[in-house]
């Protein structure tokens, strides 16, 4: 299995732990792919284009849902780690940007 790059994290709730800048999962997908697989050949293995995979690993695309399916059926790894580090990776991108002024809504 890849060496996961380590990072250090902060608790913003119980049981919540969140990550400084979290990986994207292109750097970790690199990791499982063999170094002298062309991109071509990694596709054709995964199922999907040439240029899926391409914009994915050139940071062009993010980690789809789909894409998940693909990687857990082809490197035996779970869908649900792919689709966590996504979405770990954007809220990080969103907290960087800083909250929009917004109003309670009251319930």
């Amino acid at each position: 299995m890849p060496a996961m790059r380590t990072t250090s994290t902060t608790t913003e709730a119980p049981g919540v732990t969140r990550m400084h800048h979290p990986a994207h999962p292109r750097e970790v997908l690199r990791e499982y792919l063999p170094k002298n697989l062309p991109l071509g050949a990694a596709a054709q293995r995964l199922g999907v284009s040439r240029q899926a995979l391409s914009a994915l690993l050139n940071g062009r695309a993010g980690m789809s849902a789909e894409m998940a399916l693909w990687l857990k059926a082809s490197l035996g790894t779970s869908a649900e780690m792919w689709v966590q580090m996504q979405a770990a990776r954007d809220l990080w991108q969103a907290r960087q940007r800083g909250r929009p002024k917004v109003r309670r809504i009251a319930a």
